[in-house]
């Protein structure tokens, strides 16, 4: 198994709610991909600018195809235009 995570940092409070609208929505479609185990989106208690995806995929191979998909190469971009991210990638 794959465990992503990826950090955002919102760079204004104008961007908050524009980054998890496209958040939201990369969550709702991700969790249909082939082999997705798990796609949460979580936000900070104690800072507002804070926020992080945490995905698990089955495969490697489930996981690039997720990256090709129409809305992760569609969403994406919009995170990081509103946010400064670092990803982080497990094997188990």
């Amino acid at each position: 198994m794959i465990r992503i995570n990826a950090s955002m940092i919102i760079e204004t409070s104008e961007n908050r709610k524009p980054l998890i609208d496209a958040a939201t929505e990369l969550v709702e479609f991700s969790l249909r991909d082939k082999g997705c185990i798990g796609y949460d989106l979580y936000e900070s208690q104690t800072n507002d600018d804070r926020m992080m995806i945490i995905e698990t995929w089955e495969s490697e191979e489930d996981l690039k195809a997720h990256m090709e998909s129409e809305h992760f190469r569609r969403l994406v971009p919009e995170l990081q235009k509103y946010s400064t991210m670092t990803l982080e990638k497990f094997d188990f």
